[in-house]
């Protein structure tokens, strides 16, 4: 048992333990049942609180949510490259009617779309070259990266990390950062520019970047970690009973000893019950959580189709099981220029985006920028598919923001950027409309918006305060 408290570094608490029944003299033969009781439990108790526990599958019970009924749920889809606007953009503000062409894919579900143009990512702009990964560093923090291939990064805190700092207590993982493509965070990815801000969108301060997942099975392992798909509802139960039952053992033993040991162990008492409440919660939001149901573990695709595929299928679970409420995705890098050989385009989307007003890289991006919006149609057909708490779908009571770290993918402008804003966050707001925004307002407004919505409390973030009007 010693050994295992010390790979994972609580056998000093173990320690304290021992220490504290030779204290009280119970290691004599007439308080046998009692020293072999207090071990059992300490040891059943401490190793689940240094291991934390995996997260329990869900059962039946459903969670006692807010009074405003199902939980609100933030995600944030990058696409590279910026967009071939004349083939993006609605023709008139107001009601959705017939889609322009790369919007098409979004035929079935654009009555819970919103198609906004106007908002401005201004601090985005870069220090001379080095619009992509600039761009692409402000996705989330509208937020002025500071140009620099070194350790000395500078940014800001992002707008999903704002959104987990509230919701990350109703649920076991606080954020997910998922993509397709990897690649060390470190090193010059454009113009002086850090990798740093060409391959992350999510920020958990101004100079930590949050690394992406790009494995499906690693994300699976994230979302399903101990889950038994064989084991039927009762049997979940009781497992969530014992568990609690153990620590709650745990818990009388350790208070019974805390007015009788020394300075130094009670210290470490105090640590390892602040452990024990920890994973009791853990417990709590596992076992009342929605139901959901794992799929099979799998195994990493060798192309970029199937990559998506999987990974729209585990975000929607995610959300399903409410593992998280805030997940980040990336298509790809900033400034990729991967070949779509697939779709019957030659050539690499970076360089096809340096368009020159040829007609011919014109049509070669309205064939990307329409996959790409298949992708997140896909994730979108996937959410709305499943029926929330409140009767609602998960896409309807969810806010899935889209866009690029550029506009026109030639110009490199940070104004008029192309956003997609799907589902309501719970009929929050009206959708199925092209909101057309005057004066360039900072899309910092559309992301206060997007967390009051979900709960958090602010006026200002990003270059911006207040929120504006959907």
């Amino acid at each position: 048992m010693i050994k295992l408290f010390d790979r994972f570094g609580a056998a000093r608490l173990f320690d304290g333990f021992s220490s504290a029944r030779r204290w009280l003299g119970r290691d004599d033969g007439s308080n046998a049942p009692r020293r072999r009781g207090l071990a059992r439990r300490a040891f059943l108790g401490g190793a689940g609180a240094a291991l934390m526990l995996p997260w329990l599958e869900s059962i039946s019970s459903k969670r006692a949510f807010a009074a405003d009924g199902a939980p609100k749920r933030i995600l944030a889809y990058y696409i590279p490259d910026g967009i071939h606007m004349p083939n993006w953009r609605p023709q008139a503000a107001g009601a959705l009617g017939e889609l322009p062409t790369i919007l098409a894919p979004l035929g079935d579900l654009k009555s819970k779309v919103n198609v906004i143009s106007g908002l401005a990512n201004f601090p985005a702009r870069p220090d001379g070259p080095g619009d992509h990964a600039s761009g692409t560093g402000a996705f989330l923090t509208v937020a002025h990266p500071k140009k620099t291939q070194g350790a000395d990064i500078q940014n800001g805190i992002s707008m999903d990390q704002i959104a987990a700092g509230t919701l990350k207590e109703f649920t076991r993982i606080p954020s997910l950062q998922v993509g397709i493509e990897g690649g060390s965070g470190v090193g010059d990815c454009d113009s002086g520019y850090s990798c740093a801000y060409a391959r992350n969108i999510s920020w958990a301060s101004a100079t930590q970047p949050l690394p992406k997942i790009t494995s499906p099975g690693v994300l699976f392992d994230q979302i399903f970690q101990g889950f038994d798909p064989e084991a039927t509802a009762e049997e979940q139960a009781k497992r969530t009973l014992y568990r609690t039952s153990v620590l709650d053992y745990v818990r009388e033993d350790a208070a019974s000893l805390k007015t009788r040991l020394g300075s130094t162990d009670r210290v470490k008492l105090d640590q390892y019950l602040t452990g024990v409440a920890e994973l009791e919660d853990k417990i709590e939001k596992a076992a009342t959580g929605p139901v959901c149901e794992a799929i099979d573990r799998p195994t990493d695709p060798g192309d970029i189709v199937a990559h998506s595929e999987i990974m729209n299928r585990l975000m929607t679970l995610a959300f399903q099981c409410d593992a998280t409420r805030v997940i980040t995705f990336m298509l790809a890098n900033a400034g990729s220029n991967r070949s779509y050989e697939f779709l019957g385009i030659s050539g690499g989307h970076h360089e096809i985006s340096h368009h020159q007003d040829l007609q011919a890289n014109f049509d070669k991006l309205t064939v990307i920028d329409t996959w790409e919006v298949q992708q997140f149609a896909n994730l979108l057909a996937m959410l709305d598919a499943v029926e929330d708490i409140d009767g609602r779908t998960l896409l309807d009571n969810s806010m899935l923001f889209l866009s690029s770290e550029i506009s026109d993918g030639n110009a490199h402008n940070h104004n008029d950027m192309p956003i997609l804003l799907a589902g309501s966050g719970g009929d929050a707001f009206a959708t199925g409309r092209h909101v057309v925004f005057d004066g360039e307002p900072s899309v910092a407004k559309l992301f206060i918006k997007m967390l009051n919505v979900a709960g958090v409390e602010t006026d200002a973030f990003g270059d911006a305060s207040g929120a504006i009007d959907l």
